[in-house]
């Protein structure tokens, strides 16, 4: 098969269109355009094809997923499963993740920490924290690592308190809401219950 027309695409930077002689026209990317040597007028066998348009999926994939990452860094699973969203094949989702792990620009363990430090300044308790990780498919061998670089919870829970509470000597009902709130946030009860008897409750919930 024959190319009767190779152009830059008006409307994707970068991106280069392949137009063959039974009208078929082929979107690949300036690597592609390099590594096969394109060319109007260049014939094409039909493995030489095949060849090319998966050369093409990949790269449009490995684009995508550099889009995604630039937007917000995310694991492994949620990118791959972005891919297979948008139309890649399992396997090629984890290839396209094999790469960008080789490149650096995938690390789920960085990927945890950077999601324990930003819930942990936002609040959350080891509870809480252990959910995001799983709900964003951070292996859980990966779990303690990250997490042993949060902050120590009596902290995070007395500044709670001393915030909520701001110094008065609460009731049974308010001390109820508060240690509520912090188990909502993902504290212990054994962890909320020692900060309250720091704050001078005697009850326990």
């Amino acid at each position: 098969m024959r190319i009767t027309e190779v152009k830059p695409s008006s409307h994707r930077k970068g991106r280069w269109l392949i137009r063959m002689e039974d009208g078929t026209l082929l979107q690949v990317s300036e690597r592609e355009i390099v590594d096969f040597s394109l060319c109007r007028g260049m014939e094409l066998t039909g493995e030489t094809r095949a060849r090319l348009e998966q050369a093409a999926k990949l790269g449009s994939y490995r684009e995508k997923a550099m889009s995604l990452l630039t937007n917000r860094p995310m694991s492994r699973a949620e990118l791959t499963k972005k891919l297979v969203d948008r139309g890649a094949e399992g396997d090629e989702a984890g290839g396209v993740a094999d790469w960008l792990e080789r490149l650096g620009l995938l690390d789920d363990a960085a990927y945890a920490q950077i999601l324990v430090r930003h819930y942990t300044a936002k609040g959350y308790g080891p509870y809480r924290l252990r959910n995001e990780l799983y709900r964003r498919g951070v292996p859980r061998e990966l779990w303690e690592q990250a997490m042993a670089c949060c902050e120590d919870p009596a902290e995070q829970i007395d500044a709670f308190l001393a915030r909520r509470l701001r110094g008065v000597e609460p009731d049974r009902k308010a001390l109820k809401r508060v240690s509520d709130a912090l188990a909502r946030r993902g504290f212990r009860w054994s962890d909320i219950n020692a900060g309250l008897r720091r704050y001078g409750a005697t009850d326990e919930f």
